[in-house]
């Protein structure tokens, strides 16, 4: 692709100097709006040289402020850099606000101008080439799974394939990697789609409650039971029951399912009537449940019959090319949930930063981190402390903005700390308010008043 720049300066002499700064690009020149704005018309141009002071304005900023607008509504992917007096520091971060990549005060340093420019090229060919990967992702999101990865794609094949038959599908996968949503597009895919998707997570409810969610009971079935409840499983009658985490299932509860599977009829705690039920039954989980037969913790003839169709979700650190797809795509959808954010971008060092990371708790992580740099994002650049990242990048450059960008306030360095100690806990003991409360040595009520406070995503 041709390297297009657009110079848009009033001054004569500096428009010619700086077109022979760049005599290895293409440089397209204009001197008002008018003429910037025929040549954004008639040409692709990704990276524009803007001074804010054009006629007939030439002492203030309201053309050029006008005309930024005008490019970036134009052509989104273009890279403004804004060319300022020294006094004009103010304007310039207005106008990065607004959407400009970067400012240089005049009078211009040759060297430092061409490396900006470059930086500028290199953003807007990144851009580009999310743009391309984003259509093609928007082409396979109907079903809500984002991505371009070989596994990815393998993945949306197996669903549309199991999803037309009323297969049991088990869902394999790390936590955090997406089960539900795989479950949710087996069943928005199938003849029942129109009826209810039911689930329920086996880990999150008590042994002793699990059964009564599950079958339902009759009127004083036991102490406490004042009325009838329909159970989970009857609330799926003509849809789909999906069963969360069921290698943590209770044994004599598989005994239970087993039976409901093979017979389709079901009978609530305290009734003697078996009531027919049509559900198509999905399942998932994180564990190894080949090795739970082995060690006599999951039935072995239930596991044959939930795993008639095996799908395998890969680990976020093994889709490498979904990861930046993924996080512009939350990064839009949070920073538009916050009205008062403008157009947030990645930096290149978060990019790298995102690349690098092994995201031990998978997609869940990556939604945590983003809604979490946006809260904290000043500018209109996510930096990889926005997002609680190291750092990946050791150039010069990248060395001397350290002491730029680290926030040394102490409440910060807090909320940081403590928000990552949570997001660990929380993922070490797999969610368990329980667990997670223990290994951080406070009360549960201390955690879930440190999870609203942090705004910290939990899966539920």
């Amino acid at each position: 692709m041709m390297k297009n720049l657009l110079i848009i300066e009033d001054d004569e002499g500096l428009r010619s100097q700086l077109k022979w700064c760049f005599d290895d690009l293409h440089c397209a020149l204009a001197y008002d709006e008018e003429t910037a704005i025929q040549a954004i018309k008639h040409q692709q141009i990704q990276v524009v040289l803007l001074d804010l002071g054009l006629p007939p304005d030439a002492g203030g900023s309201t053309v050029g402020f006008h005309l930024l607008e005008q490019i970036l509504q134009a052509q989104p992917e273009c890279q403004i850099i804004i060319m300022t007096g020294l006094e004009d520091r103010d304007n310039a971060l207005k106008a990065i606000e607004k959407g400009a990549f970067d400012f240089l005060p005049k009078p211009l340093d040759d060297t430092q101008l061409q490396q900006i420019v470059a930086r500028a090229f290199h953003r807007a060919e990144i851009e580009c080439e999310l743009k391309l990967k984003k259509n093609t992702a928007i082409i396979q999101e109907d079903d809500g799974i984002i991505g371009i990865s070989p596994s990815i794609m393998a993945l949306k094949n197996q669903i549309s394939k199991a999803a037309h038959s009323d297969i049991s599908c088990l869902i394999l996968g790390a936590t955090g990697t997406g089960k539900e949503l795989v479950a949710q597009a087996l069943h928005q895919q199938s003849p029942r789609k129109n009826q209810a998707f039911v689930a329920i997570n086996c880990a999150a409810i008590p042994d002793t409650l699990l059964e009564s969610e599950l079958f339902g009971y009759e009127k004083g079935a036991f102490t406490g039971a004042n009325k009838s409840k329909v159970g989970r499983i009857a609330q799926a009658d003509k849809g789909t029951l999906f069963l969360d985490e069921i290698g943590d299932m209770p044994l004599a509860l598989q005994c239970k399912l087993l039976r409901i599977l093979q017979e389709r009829t079901i009978e609530p705690l305290g009734s003697t009537k078996s009531t027919p039920i049509d559900i198509r039954v999905i399942c998932a989980t994180h564990q190894n449940l080949q090795d739970a037969v082995d060690e006599k913790r999951f039935r072995e003839d239930l596991y044959y019959r939930i795993a008639e169709f095996t799908l395998k979700i890969a680990t976020l650190k093994d889709r490498h090319e979904d990861i930046e797809i993924l996080a512009n795509h939350y990064l839009q959808k949070f920073s538009r949930a916050m009205t008062h954010k403008k157009k947030l971008l990645l930096s290149d060092a978060s990019l790298k930063a995102l690349q690098v990371y092994p995201w031990p708790g998978n997609i869940r992580e990556l939604i945590s981190k983003l809604k979490r740099a946006v809260a904290l994002a000043s500018g209109n650049m996510i930096s990889p402390e926005d997002l609680d990242l190291p750092q990946t990048t050791t150039s010069e450059e990248d060395k001397s903005n350290i002491y730029t960008n680290v926030n040394f306030s102490l409440r910060a360095i807090k909320t940081n700390a403590e928000t990552q100690a949570i997001e660990r806990a929380l993922t070490l003991s797999n969610y368990n308010m329980s667990k997670t409360s223990k290994l951080l040595g406070i009360t549960r009520p201390t955690l879930y008043n440190l999870i609203e406070k942090y705004d910290i995503y939990v899966q539920h």
